[in-house]
């Protein structure tokens, strides 16, 4: 065909290293981590490069096939992946971004792998799922020593063994989790499942559980009523003997994103498990497991903005409009500028987070618990109004799926949705702050260190706000949503680019930033700021 020229599209954006990305750079100055940088240099060539795009493209576009019976009519109950799903299974774990950092030894093992979350995160969030259970199983594992030695050596092996058989037979393990229940939701404490226990010390579980994400997972953490309580227990796919534990998949969840990754309905019926922790202390248990998916959410929110503001600044470089580039425009550079500050933001507290994991004085825990807790809210309610702008930049190219863009607006709700959506996690922050309110302190001291008059001045208002604990709760969005701006706030003014923190600390302290990005006011340095959220062609 001969009617038209192709002219004024945008090439692809691959071939470039996301471990370039400055924010995340800055994180690892901040704690002197830059030995870590050459291994995140070598993943992020893999990450960046059109063939683990590709992988990423064939996963989306190729979701999991539940086969609850085989050929001759048996009960079966697996789940069968596309091989691209697969391979990238095999590269997350060969990075070690599972479990392995609880078996290290270096300062700073969990901050390099939330650097690698972030890198690798890019090429399909779906299968990052059960990297994550896996990596956040261990600490709640370790509360019954006995089976933290049976199966912490699998669970951070850089080994990917797909397949049901006995999990000591095997060369590396995936665990998942299995909490919520129709009825209940985030209300575990609503569940109705129960076990009972045996004369050899196991427990027979029976129930339902409504979201049980990779169920081809080889163990799982489960919540279960015994007669003192909510329980933990872990749960085998197979048993110690080689039989397969009852564990029957009604269906996969026909999902808005995160397609790649198979999430199920499951029926236990004298299905066996193995307590974890005491009975009657099973959220206790758990707690520790939630907040590591949760430090996970975070950091993958980070990852949806990065990888959005540098696709719209891609496109804005090469695209014209109304005769001039759209890079060049005035109110684009506005919107771009204020995607790339939201972006590393976001990123900065989650590296900030990873970092604290690393430290086991008490401050740094504290901060965590709180930082965590307040950034999982905030962090991941932007993720959506991020990626619909980001989208946006792209016109009709950012609506088709081509693009690559709808894949982050339909992910992105989904990380504020998991372990606990906006209002829950905004009220365990209250909650939180109600058991250990000495924390606050801590967290204010945290803030003041930035030592600006602007974080100074907006820390003076948010103290405020404790003044009256009656309506806290209703008011609860707002007190939170303020904290966590200001803690990004803080970490850019000491961590961060200098125009940066003026373009945050001008647009988002004092004032109400909303929903619509590229409001910035005049005067912030757009050049420095686009800059560094434009990614670089590999050397």
């Amino acid at each position: 065909m001969t009617t038209h020229e192709v002219f004024n599209q945008v090439p692809p954006l691959v071939d470039y290293n996301p471990a370039d990305y400055p924010a995340l750079l800055d994180a690892l100055a901040l704690a002197d981590a830059t030995d870590g940088v050459s291994e995140l240099q070598a993943i992020g060539a893999i990450a960046g490069s059109a063939e683990t795009q590709q992988l990423g493209d064939l996963a989306e576009a190729h979701p999991p096939v539940l086969k609850t019976h085989d050929r001759y009519g048996n009960r079966i109950d697996e789940v069968v992946y596309d091989p691209s799903y697969h391979q990238l299974m095999r590269h997350a774990i060969g990075f070690g971004m599972h479990g392995t950092p609880w078996s290290e030894t270096r300062p700073h093992a969990h901050l390099i792998r939330g650097a690698k979350m972030q890198i690798w995160g890019q090429a399909d969030p779906g299968h990052l799922c059960p990297i994550s259970m896996t990596y956040a199983v261990i600490p709640a594992l370790r509360t019954t020593p006995e089976l933290a030695a049976l199966y912490e050596p699998g669970l951070t092996s850089t080994e990917y063994d797909f397949g049901l058989r006995a999990p000591l037979s095997k060369k590396g393990l995936i665990a998942g989790m299995s909490m919520t229940e129709k009825q209940g939701g985030s209300d575990v404490r609503a569940n109705t499942t129960t076990a009972v226990r045996q004369s050899d010390g196991t427990y027979l579980i029976t129930g339902h559980k409504w979201f049980t994400s990779a169920p081809m997972s080889d163990l799982f953490l489960t919540l279960a009523q015994t007669s003192a309580g909510v329980t933990c227990f872990l749960v085998p796919r197979v048993l110690p003997d080689g039989s397969r534990n009852p564990f029957a998949l009604q269906r996969l969840k026909d999902k808005l994103g995160n397609r790649s990754n198979a999430s199920s309905e499951v029926e236990y019926s004298g299905t066996v498990g193995f307590l974890v922790g005491e009975e009657g202390r099973g959220v206790r248990t758990i707690i520790e497991m939630v907040n590591m998916t949760r430090l996970d959410c975070t950091l993958a929110t980070g990852t949806l903005m990065r990888v959005g503001v540098q696709q719209a600044v891609h496109h804005a470089t090469h695209r014209k409009a109304f005769g001039d580039y759209l890079i060049d425009q005035p109110l684009m550079r506005n919107v771009l500028a204020d995607l790339a500050v939201e972006a590393e933001g976001a990123t900065l507290v989650g590296l900030w987070l990873a970092h604290l994991t690393d430290l086991t004085d008490g401050r740094s825990q504290a901060l965590r618990r709180i930082g965590l807790a307040v950034s999982k809210y905030h962090v991941c309610k932007r993720g959506p109004v991020h990626a619909a702008e980001a989208l946006e930049c792209l016109g009709g190219n950012g609506y088709v799926e081509e693009s690559r863009m709808p894949r982050l607006y339909r992910e992105a709700p989904l990380l504020s949705i998991w372990e606990g959506s906006g209002n829950v996690a905004a009220l365990d922050m209250l909650r939180a702050l109600a058991k250990q309110p000495e924390t606050l302190e801590v967290f204010f001291d945290e803030i003041a260190q930035a030592n600006d008059p602007r974080v100074t001045a907006a820390l003076a208002e948010l103290k405020d706000q404790f003044g009256d604990f009656e309506t806290m709760q209703y008011r609860a969005r707002t007190v939170v949503g303020q904290m966590a701006q200001l803690l990004q706030a803080s970490l850019l003014a000491r961590y961060g680019n200098p125009a940066v923190f003026e373009a945050y600390s001008r647009s988002r302290l004092g004032r109400e930033h909303g929903d619509v990005f590229g409001t910035l006011p005049v005067g912030i340095d757009t050049s420095t700021i686009i800059d560094r959220a434009t990614a670089k062609a590999a050397s």
